[in-house]
């Protein structure tokens, strides 16, 4: 195989998976957390995201601004980035008493829960690298 060719997409892992603990109060009947499920995303769906979580305000002389919402963003990228537990499901939106996977998110998990998933969420899409050390790699 080619260098080149390892860039083909069928010689590319598509399916980038991880398991976590959000919450030490989610467990199994052994008393042991419960894993989450989280996936990567490709940058299409990033961008559908970020489009989906864009708002136009008007800025001086009526000129329309486009502004991303940050909450928006980031409970939309989690969301689109969690397997399990399916939060798209009707009972479990049930039994905490909301409609929709995003009122279900923000009612499940505590603040500082959300934030670990968002920080997971964003190593897993590969937010996590310094971009210095991806230019000192690449140079190398």
């Amino acid at each position: 195989m080619s260098q080149f060719s390892a860039f083909f997409k069928e010689n590319s892992s598509v399916d980038i998976t991880e398991e976590i603990i959000v919450s030490e109060r989610f467990k199994d009947e052994d008393g042991k957390p419960i894993l989450w499920k989280i996936q990567g995303i490709s940058e299409e769906r990033n961008k559908a995201i970020r489009k989906s979580a864009t708002k136009t305000e008007k800025g001086k002389g009526g000129m329309k601004i486009p502004e991303i919402d940050p909450d928006d963003y980031t409970t939309k990228l989690v969301l689109e980035s969690v397997v399990y537990p399916n939060l798209k499901d009707a009972e479990l939106q049930e039994n905490y008493g909301v409609v929709g996977a995003d009122n279900l998110l923000n009612k499940m998990l505590l603040s500082g829960e959300f934030a670990t998933l968002l920080e997971k969420v964003q190593e897993l899409n590969g937010y996590d690298q310094d971009i210095n050390k991806v230019m000192d790699q690449t140079k190398n």
